[in-house]
């Protein structure tokens, strides 16, 4: 693990060079809206009865600790150090978990390593964002998941994934693949009983705040499932791209938190892009179940899942990448050579309009910025291709 021990410290330098000089400026933050979460949590509120929340129930916990960190009615500049600090911490997980999942796959220690520096490395590419959001706590319990299904403790990594997914919802594309897993290597018996850890961790999570309050938590559920085309995904960089060469009239409205283009237009290619999301995640799953279960094959369908999700999504924002990170540098090979470089240009496409060109972006469809988005978006649709291209002899993933 010395790889990872060094990766540790090159992650420490890479969080510490994100608060100076120019990845200072212009930020764009949540850690308001958390620290008004965790601020309520602690005076004894009851989140999504008493205040909203737009986030899973697992989210929680990293939105209240800064709060019992710093003192009573502390700035913001408090809040973001004890919050940072904890996805700092988040962070380094990920990094021992890479390492200790390419372990199991007997990895070479220069594969270790070039992982480990990637996961490192990686904030920097995409820049100040991470500081602000919570997403390597998702990121960090979807690692601690595969690593242990790895490990051959996979009851322990389906409820880990249910944790996952209470905590932010994407990892829910990945649960069909640990339990194709385990139902290959262990038997279906196996592979139900892990299902229902998946299935009553979550509820134990989720059904104390159901039970509370109904509305709340159906308002919380109902905000995220409705949301318009957001300005940064694939269907918005096509229309912005259009919108600079041919005049295509576009509206920019704020709604559910996010920046988003109005119209029938947008409206329908939200409900293409969901169509295609929901073919092509059945398509992964179908291929990686029908398949031998091979760590390979585990990485390349939970990258793959994650990547279709992520560029095919109503909501593209610059935090979801942060998701990619700990899944596409355990593809092995030439393929994972080219996906990590793939995704490596995305994140610094990224960090080139957001968020220094994002209000010019929202407000007035800045050239520069729509051009930025549209090959951000396209090269996550490569990276996909990537991940999926068949090998000689295998079987192409069916859509």
């Amino acid at each position: 693990m010395t790889a990872a021990l060094a990766a540790a410290v090159l992650f420490a330098a890479v969080w510490a060079v994100l608060h100076y000089g120019f990845y200072a400026d212009n930020r764009i933050v949540d850690t308001p809206v958390y620290q008004r979460y965790g601020d309520a949590m602690v005076d004894g509120q009851v989140p999504y009865d008493d205040f909203s929340v737009e986030y899973p129930p697992a989210a929680l916990p990293v939105f209240a600790v800064p709060s019992l960190v710093v003192s009573r009615g502390a700035s913001l500049a408090d809040y973001d150090r004890a919050f940072g600090f904890l996805m700092a911490i988040c962070g380094a997980a990920v990094i021992g978990l890479v390492a200790y999942a390419l372990a199991r796959d007997r990895a070479g220690p220069a594969r270790i390593a070039v992982a480990c520096a990637f996961v490192a490395l990686a904030p920097l590419a995409l820049g100040s964002v991470v500081l602000t959001r919570f997403d390597l706590w998702p990121a960090a319990l979807v690692a601690g998941a595969l690593a242990l299904l790895l490990a051959g403790r996979d009851r322990l990594a389906l409820g880990t994934l249910g944790v996952a997914i209470a905590a932010k919802v994407y990892p829910l594309v990945l649960a069909p693949l640990f339990v194709a897993w385990v139902w290959r290597r262990r038997g279906r018996r196996e592979g139900l009983i892990s299902l229902g850890v998946a299935a009553g961790v979550i509820t134990v999570l989720v059904l104390p705040f159901l039970a509370l309050s109904p509305h709340g938590v159906w308002e919380s559920s109902l905000r995220q499932t409705t949301r318009p085309l957001q300005l940064e995904t694939l269907g918005s960089g096509a229309l912005l791209v259009l919108h600079d060469v041919a005049g295509v009239g576009l509206t920019m409205e704020s709604s559910h938190g996010s920046q988003n283009l109005a119209g029938s237009a947008p409206d329908a290619l939200a409900i293409l892009q969901s169509l295609i999301e929901v073919v092509v995640l059945l398509g992964i799953w179908r291929w990686f179940a029908r398949g031998p279960a091979e760590p390979d094959r585990l990485f390349r369908a939970c990258a793959a899942a994650v990547c279709a999700f992520v560029v095919f999504g109503k909501v593209l924002s610059p935090q979801f990448l942060v998701w990619l990170v700990p899944l596409v540098v355990l593809v092995r090979g030439r393929r994972g050579l080219i996906a990590s470089s793939l995704l490596a240009v995305c994140l610094v496409l990224t960090q080139l309009w957001f968020p220094y060109r994002y209000w010019r972006l929202a407000l007035h469809f800045d050239t520069a910025a729509s051009w930025l988005v549209l090959v951000r978006d396209l090269g996550l649709v490569a990276l996909l291709a990537v991940l999926l291209w068949p090998r000689p002899r295998e079987t192409a993933v069916t859509v």
